[in-house]
């Protein structure tokens, strides 16, 4: 009997781990960021929601693919699923960057009003190349540092503004700031030489960078929230049973609500590691902020022309 006991549970065994599906997830994000914790909360809560039934594999810091190749990835099979920064794909798209649009949405709530905006229409194009949207989480809003106060607009001009992509370089020439390519990495060194000398970055990368050992002004002026998106592919979940489906969506919808309660909370106690270590937080002038949203509209409308009917049917939705 009891044989037959340890044969049945055996078999029992064999068929459990026959049946449970395995994903593997990369992220060009390392480990200790919030979006790659919060991505690991998600495949942990898959797993027990489907009772074992699924099992995802994060892969941090571009493992197993680096952050740009993500998307064509799950595209192409390579992955079931995977996690990217969609402002990253604008080039393949306009919708894709609107969450990168300079000064359109520049607080938690409106970031918020913008995803809502965005996402039926940012789904319909990742729906035709058989990519699933499954959550959306940001990045703290994109702020002013500077080794000098900032009293008003003019302030910038002659000086020399750091950019990393095509929308930084216009901001800075806009500003009447000289635009100086430098990646996040070697920014420190950037401003002790004194190669830049005012920048935009989020509170976290200030601080994770200990940026404030170099600059003495933050101003959170929350020039865009870009989002990080995890996303499947459609062949993939259309495989798994409807209870398996049901319990990755309801993983994803709980990722999105505490991602964006952790990137608040990221954002607040990254300020305030900055302001421990010296630097003045302030409100930005009348005069940047006028400065600010006048880049924002021009860009913005720029933006719309690209984007085509997509481009005003998100601008709609967000404006109502």
């Amino acid at each position: 009997m009891k044989k037959i006991l340890t044969a049945v549970s055996a078999i029992g065994l064999a068929s459990m781990v026959h049946a449970q599906t395995t994903w593997d997830l990369p992220t060009g994000y390392g480990v200790n960021t919030f979006q790659t914790q919060n991505v690991q909360q998600f495949a942990d809560d898959v797993e027990k929601l489907s009772g074992g039934k699924l099992k995802i594999t994060l892969h941090p810091g571009g493992a197993l693919f680096k952050q740009p190749e993500i998307k064509r990835s799950i595209q192409a099979g390579l992955v079931p699923a995977g996690e990217f920064i969609i402002s990253g794909l604008s080039n393949e798209n306009p919708v894709f960057g609107v969450d990168s649009i300079p000064f359109l949405a520049t607080s938690y709530p409106a970031a918020k009003r913008l995803l809502d905006a965005t996402k039926p229409v940012q789904g319909k194009v990742l729906a035709a190349q058989g990519v699933k949207m499954l959550f959306s989480v940001p990045w703290p809003g994109q702020s002013l540092y500077s080794v000098k106060a900032i009293n008003s607009a003019d302030d910038f001009k002659g000086t020399k503004m750091r950019a990393y992509n095509p929308a930084t370089t216009k901001i800075a020439q806009m500003l009447g700031a000289s635009p100086v390519t430098i990646q996040l990495p070697e920014l420190g060194q950037a401003l002790a030489t004194g190669a830049a000398q005012n920048f935009l970055t989020s509170s976290a990368s200030g601080a994770d960078g200990k940026l404030y050992e170099q600059t003495k002004f933050f101003y959170p002026v929350n020039g865009w929230l870009p989002c990080n998106v995890t996303a499947v592919s459609q062949k993939a979940f259309d495989a798994l049973d409807k209870p398996t489906q049901n319990a990755v969506l309801q993983a994803a919808a709980m990722a999105e609500t505490r991602g964006w309660a952790k990137s608040e909370q990221v954002n607040t106690d990254s300020i305030n590691i900055l302001r421990t270590n010296g630097m003045t937080i302030a409100e930005p002038s009348a005069s940047v902020t006028n400065a600010l949203s006048a880049i924002g509209k021009q860009m913005t409308a720029d933006w719309a022309k690209a984007a085509g009917a997509d481009g005003a049917a998100i601008l709609s939705a967000y404006s109502k």
